[in-house]
């Protein structure tokens, strides 16, 4: 029998299942869903001890104690998509106020601002196939020129990193494979949150109800076949949805065996609901900075110290430093020009306040790319010889944003 760590000895009233399944975790064991389970219920010395490990098992694979975040642009390219989820405000009706498809002289001109201010990152947001539902957005793309959304999301991902040099991350939806094989050139890395596995979601009321973009099958074959050409992922859970503590673990490890058949998941994103007025979840209860805590640990020791862990700072602008103590490693993506389009009642902290927030908590703010350092220096994720050079000019060998091109 092996024997116990050192973090669980620290904490002699620790929990049996709790101590197992951090013992395991530190012994680089892969953790079962029970082990999941016992992680994610854990309170007071048993979270103490979870987010000890949690922080251990980062700090093997980070000794540097660095922390990472994306200097971006957020580009809104259309807010029509073909579902409409509870929690949503970013989704507008063809009718309604406030819905909008930007022209490619309005990208280009957020994307040139954003270049000007140090900015490395063009995120693209937008919905889901809103052709699919939308009859006004089929007419206007075909008045633009192109067959999809996704065909113009590419076409616009091509003429920033051509023209302003920033490096796309497009926040893709459910794609085909044509689909993806037509964006994959042009963007450093891409994104699909899962959200979660959660069935329940989708019956009447729940979050999902109604969609058909959310289908968990269909987000983990995206993750999957992005792999095909190259192309790293960021993905994570969306945690007080209506989802039960299981389905978060039954989610996470949906994520680690994706991982692990296919290794292009460079990224997990633990990120917290945010009530909104004018949704169907407007009094839906938030999930706590505990409950934020206990998952971040649980997806660290459930996911390995390789992989990258963030949580958004914007979303919890009071707590977030006690995020780094708990195995997370980075902040995301974090703006100097334009709101947080999802989520525009949290506003991004300064770049100032986030490198103080890191030193608080004993790291160092580093910047990268909208592809994370381990990926830009194996050399292996660029799914285009237009993005490897771009990428290459920006990053040095340890795949950081270089010194000289890192905004202070």
């Amino acid at each position: 029998m092996r024997p116990a760590l050192t973090q669980t000895a620290q904490f002699p009233s620790v929990s049996a299942p709790v101590r197992r399944a951090i013992d395991a975790a530190l012994y680089g064991e892969a953790l079962s869903a029970d082990d999941g389970c016992a992680l994610i219920r854990a309170s007071g010395a048993d979270l103490a001890a979870a987010m000890a490990a949690a922080a251990e098992l980062n700090l093997r694979a980070r000794p540097h104690r660095r922390v990472t975040y994306s200097r971006k642009v957020f580009l809104p390219l259309t807010n029509l998509c073909r579902d409409r989820c509870g929690y949503c405000t970013f989704v507008k009706g063809p009718g309604q106020a406030g819905a909008h498809t930007m022209t490619p002289d309005e990208v280009l001109a957020v994307a040139r601002r954003g270049a000007e201010l140090g900015c490395k990152e063009a995120l693209f947001s937008l919905g889901d196939h809103p052709e699919w539902r939308h009859p006004e957005m089929a007419e206007q793309l075909d008045r633009l020129g192109y067959p999809s959304t996704p065909a113009y999301a590419a076409a616009m991902a091509q003429l920033v990193l051509e023209e302003t040099g920033l490096l796309p991350h497009t926040n893709c939806g459910v794609l085909s494979r044509d689909e993806m094989a037509a964006l994959a050139p042009w963007n450093v890395s891409m994104g699909i949150m899962l959200e979660s596995v959660s069935e329940t979601l989708f019956e009447p009321g729940g979050a999902h109800y109604g969609t058909t973009s959310k289908s968990p099958e269909q987000r983990i074959a995206t993750l999957e076949a992005a792999a095909d050409f190259g192309v790293a992922m960021t993905t994570g859970i969306l945690i007080g949805i209506g989802e039960s503590l299981e389905d978060r673990v039954d989610s996470l490890i949906a994520i680690r065996d994706a991982q692990g058949r296919r290794g292009n998941i460079q990224e997990i994103i633990v990120q917290n609901f945010r009530a909104k007025p004018s949704t169907r979840m407007r009094a839906a209860a938030e999930p706590s900075l505990v409950d934020m805590l206990r998952t971040q640990a649980a997806a660290r020791l459930l996911l390995g110290p390789e992989m990258n862990v963030e949580s958004p700072p914007n979303l919890n602008a009071d707590g977030c430093g006690a995020y780094l103590l708990a195995g997370n490693n980075d902040w995301g993506g974090v703006s100097p020009l334009t709101k947080d389009f999802i989520n525009p009642e949290a506003a991004w902290p300064e770049v100032a306040a986030l490198r103080a927030i890191t030193a608080e908590a004993g790291f160092e703010l580093r910047e990268r790319l909208a592809l994370f350092p381990d990926y830009a220096a194996s050399g292996r994720w660029y799914p285009s010889a237009a993005v490897a050079h771009r990428a290459g000019e920006l990053v040095a060998d340890d795949g950081y944003v270089r010194p000289e091109s890192e905004v202070r």
